[in-house]
């Protein structure tokens, strides 16, 4: 499979949003990709979380990406999360 690369506002969303690197390379790499906005590609894979998140107790951490895949590999543009 092609190396993933994230953009430089990916990496700063992923300290914003309590993601990390690897969760968002086991997303792409094992979770079903569905097509997103202006032509680019997303997935989603929950995470067993339980902790708390900006002072709220959650079970569980929803990673999605968004990404674009070229010929020789796979830019990461930004990265959303999703707690319950």
């Amino acid at each position: 499979m092609k190396p993933i690369r994230l953009s430089g506002h990916a990496q700063e969303q992923l300290r914003y949003r309590g993601v990390t690197e690897e969760e968002v390379v086991e997303a792409i790499r094992t979770a079903s990709w569905c097509p997103a906005e202006r032509g680019r590609l997303e997935c989603r894979k929950n995470f067993p979380f339980g902790q708390e998140w900006n002072g709220k107790f959650y079970a569980t951490k929803q990673v999605r990406p968004i990404f674009a895949e070229e010929a020789d590999e796979i830019v990461v543009v930004t990265v959303y999360a999703y707690y319950f």
